[in-house]
C-alpha cells in the first residue's frame, strides 16, 4: 500500500493534484461533478487538486477510471529519495496543510462549534482571509477532514483484511488495525466519533456509510466465524459492534505519553477482542 491519504508530503501532493486537475479538464468533467462521481464533497477535491490533502489508493483509481486514464498517469515520477511503499501497520508523521492542521487542532482543543475561523488561523499561522481563500467555511474544513480520516481507515482496513487467512485471523487484522488507526491517528479519530453530528447534509450520510462499511466488516468476519463454529458468541451482531466502539473510543483515553504503545495497545485489544466473541482457541 502506498503512503495513505493526508500522509504524503506537500510536495507530492501538488504535482498529483496538478495531474488530477488536468486530467479532469481532459475528461470535460466539472469539479462538482467529479467530486459528486467520487464521493467526496467539492471542497474536498479541490484540495486535492490544489495540494492540501493527500488522495488514498483506491480514490486513485476511481478518479483514474472516471478520467479514463491508468492511475500509474496520474502520479508524478519518482523523485530521488522517495519514500517506499508503506503497509496498513505504518503510520508516518501526518502532514496537514496550514489550514487543515489548525483546523484539527482547533476541533480537538474547542470542539467544532467552539472553534472560530480566528483560532484556526491562529493555529494555522494564517490569517482569517488565507483561510477563506481555499477554504469557503469551517464546514468545509471538517468534511475534508473527515473524508481524509474515512479514506485512509478504509483503506488500511481493507489491506489489513485482505491479509488474514480465515475469518479469525481476518478479525484479529481488523481490530488492530483500528486500534493502530485510532491511537497513531487518535485527533482525527476523536473528531470522527464527536463531531458527526456538526456535519451536514448530504456530507453526513456520506461519511456515516463509510463508517458502516468498517463495521460491516468486522460484522461479516463475526457472523462467518460463529457459522463455522470458530466463535462462540450467541450475539455476534452486537459482538462485532461492541468490538468496534471499543476500538473507536481509544482516542478519549490513549495518550502517547502513557504506559504503551499504540503496537502494545493494538495486542491487548485483539486479545479483548477475541474474548468478546469468544474465539476458539
Amino acid at each position: 500500500m502506498r503512503p495513505s491519504e493526508g500522509t504524503s508530503t506537500a510536495a507530492a501532493r501538488e504535482p498529483l493534484g496538478l495531474r488530477l486537475r488536468e486530467a479532469r479538464r481532459a475528461a470535460g468533467l466539472t469539479l462538482r461533478d467529479t467530486a459528486r462521481a467520487l464521493d467526496v464533497s467539492a471542497a474536498t477535491w479541490s484540495a486535492v487538486e490544489n495540494g492540501h490533502t493527500g488522495i488514498s489508493e483506491p480514490r486513485l483509481a476511481a478518479a483514474a477510471r472516471l478520467f479514463g486514464t491508468e492511475p500509474d498517469d496520474l502520479r508524478p515520477p519518482p523523485t530521488r529519495g522517495s519514500v517506499p511503499d508503506r503497509t496498513w501497520r505504518d503510520f508516518p508523521r501526518l502532514e496537514l496543510a496550514p489550514p487543515l492542521a489548525g483546523a484539527l487542532s482547533a476541533f480537538v482543543e474547542l470542539g467544532y462549534h467552539g472553534a472560530s475561523i480566528r483560532d484556526i488561523s491562529q493555529r494555522a499561522g494564517l490569517s482569517v482571509a488565507g483561510i477563506y481563500h481555499h477554504w469557503p467555511t469551517k464546514q468545509h474544513l471538517l468534511v475534508a477532514l473527515l473524508d481524509l480520516t474515512m479514506d485512509d481507515l478504509l483503506d488500511r482496513a481493507r489491506t489489513a483484511r485482505a491479509e488474514g487467512d480465515g475469518p479469525v485471523e481476518r478479525f484479529a487484522r481488523l481490530v488492530e488495525c483500528l486500534a493502530l488507526y485510532h491511537t497513531h491517528r487518535r485527533e482525527l479519530g476523536f473528531i470522527g466519533a464527536s463531531e458527526m453530528r456538526s456535519v451536514d447534509e448530504p456530507d453526513r450520510s456520506r461519511i456515516a456509510a463509510a463508517r458502516l462499511a468498517v463495521q460491516r466488516m468486522v460484522d461479516e468476519e463475526v457472523s462467518e466465524g460463529c457459522r463455522r463454529g470458530l466463535m462462540a458468541t450467541p450475539l455476534p451482531r452486537q459482538a462485532a459492534r461492541a468490538v468496534v466502539t471499543m476500538c473507536t473510543a481509544l482516542p478519549t483515553w490513549w495518550s502517547p505519553t502513557g504506559p504503551s504503545s499504540p503496537e502494545v495497545v493494538a495486542r491487548d485489544y485483539v486479545e479483548f477482542a477475541r474474548d468478546v466473541v469468544r474465539a476458539v482457541r
